[in-house]
């Protein structure tokens, strides 16, 4: 043997033999392999772990065991998706490699609750990078976060194509599965109770966990969930998806018989060929519509049963205790930064609330007497209405506790408690947040503790109370209660349900009139 593989050979063998000492606690032996992470911010972080190889369409397998040490020491791959002409390498974007997560933990011998993050970006974007775990895990928790397929790769309707297929529709949603299931049989290694899992995600990320509701694979994956601006609806159908799934094999001139084809299509093609499929087939969706479709989880019956939030969830999540809220401001556009006067405002209004513009903003007055001209037109039209729906759903329907929140603060540089604005706050980050929070006050910083406290205090025990907020009491359609995150933080009861059904009856007429078509057509 020559020297340089025989030094290789020591070094390898010196390497597992130091991660075999409790004293080092950078080294983790998982399922597929040892693992080293790094010391980041007075916790052990494990950046970017495989959990899952995949296929092109089908759902994720299981990943090969390796001999060496995995360094974990960097963020994973992003799922494929369009970067607007920023041009990324397989080590920051991948097809083949980007079903990763990463951990954080600060005591590996512990058996603390595991809290999995769901990044945002709709079904269409995103990475598990733009919030890093550091913080939240100092609250008593293991964090962990997921990178999973998206858009036309992690939602594209094969089957009615061939049977070969016949999951390509959620696919990227049971890459999350995996990564679940990877918890289960890993996180013990890491310091966490496997037995005590949240998930929780924002925007499109709290769209992941209702879909996670609705899912019996995931079903015992997981015991109580966070979901943050995520009701906006997914519409999507069975009926719809493989009409979409067959418009883009007609887009790309690939027949049935030679569906395999559709492998070797380049990312950037495919995915081009997927926006015209959906213009030329059921639509494509227009930014702000309270509603989504396309390239997102579809209702099989057997992957996923429903689409969440319409209004509630199955059966199987009846035990799944629940937070659920918004932002005071979410998408909607701010205006703070130039005059308005009342009558100004209502001019904005009439196009939208009509003959009920002044019971809207009577209504409004009530709900918020200390309101501005600019308040009319910029608090939340889109999540907020379908929140309470939600709530008072599943509030009624299950066995587990529902609770609410609403975040009002706002930011100095745009004035606005807008949508993700929060997520800082409850990852206790401020630090990494500057160009929304230049410089944290101490009310900024006691209220990003509260709040990441709350969250990890839900994970320990399924309720959100913790010391420093007043008395938050369970959710129903009767007491409408609700916590506001602010520097205040307040309960309230019933606060804009009046408002919110005229909001409701007003801007999601675009949905009404889908429903309406869907049981005429009986679908």
């Amino acid at each position: 043997m020559k020297l340089k593989s025989v030094l290789a050979c020591v070094v390898m063998m010196m390497t597992l033999m130091c991660c075999n000492q409790p004293a080092d606690p950078l080294c983790v032996e998982t399922h597929t392999g040892w693992v080293k992470g790094i010391e980041q911010e007075g916790t052990m972080a494990f950046l970017g772990i495989p959990y899952a190889k995949v296929e092109r369409f089908m759902p994720p397998l299981p990943v090969e065991k390796w001999d060496s040490v995995r360094v974990c020491d960097h963020w994973g791959p992003q799922a494929m998706q369009m970067t607007h002409g920023r041009e990324l390498g397989e080590d920051e974007m991948s097809e083949k490699n980007s079903c990763v997560l990463n951990v954080w933990t600060t005591d590996k011998k512990a058996s603390k609750p595991v809290m999995v993050w769901l990044h945002g970006g709709g079904f269409e974007s995103g990475t598990s990078a733009w919030n890093p775990g550091m913080g939240l895990a100092k609250k008593d928790v293991v964090v962990v976060s997921v990178n999973h397929r998206l858009n036309i790769l992690g939602f594209l309707d094969l089957s009615a194509a061939s049977d070969a297929y016949k999951y390509s529709a959620n696919v990227g949603m049971l890459d999350i599965v995996s990564a679940l299931e990877w918890v289960q049989k890993n996180i013990r290694q890491f310091g966490g109770d496997p037995t005590n899992v949240t998930i929780f995600g924002e925007s499109g990320g709290g769209g992941k966990v209702g879909t996670l509701m609705c899912m019996p694979s995931a079903k015992g994956l997981f015991h109580k969930a966070i979901i943050m601006s995520g009701t906006i609806l997914n519409v999507n159908n069975k009926a719809m998806s493989e009409e979409l799934g067959l418009a883009v094999l007609k887009e790309l001139a690939i027949d049935t018989a030679d569906i395999e084809r559709i492998k070797e299509v380049p990312y950037k093609e495919l995915y081009a060929a997927g926006q015209r499929a959906m213009a030329a087939s059921i639509g494509t969706r227009r930014p702000g519509t309270p509603m989504m479709w396309g390239f997102g989880p579809s209702p099989d019956g057997e992957v996923l049963l429903q689409q969440p939030f319409q209004p509630g969830f199955p059966e199987i999540s009846n035990d799944v205790p629940v937070v659920i809220g918004t932002t005071y401001h979410e998408l909607q556009r701010l205006l703070y930064d130039q005059p308005m006067t009342m009558e100004q405002a209502r001019e904005a209004l009439l196009p939208t609330f009509g003959e009920q513009t002044d019971e809207y903003i009577k209504t409004f007055g009530e709900t918020y007497p200390d309101f501005v001209p600019q308040d009319l037109v910029c608090i939340d039209w889109l999540f907020r209405p379908k929140t309470i729906i939600t709530a008072d759903t599943i509030a009624e329907s299950r066995r587990a506790k529902t609770y609410m929140y609403m975040f009002t603060w706002r930011s100095p540089v745009t004035q606005g408690s807008q949508h993700g604005h929060e997520l800082k706050f409850c990852f206790n980050t401020l630090h990494h947040s500057l160009n929304e929070l230049p410089e944290a006050t101490e009310q900024d910083l006691r209220l990003a503790d509260l709040m990441s406290s709350s969250w990890a205090q839900f994970a320990h025990t399924g309720n959100p109370n913790t010391e420093g907020l007043p008395a938050w009491e369970p959710y129903t359609s009767e007491n409408g209660e609700m916590l506001i995150f602010d520097y205040d933080c307040k309960i309230t009861n019933n606060l804009d349900r009046k408002l919110n059904e005229i909001i409701d009856a007003h801007c999601f007429k675009q949905l009404d009139e889908f429903r309406k078509k869907q049981v005429s057509e009986g679908k």
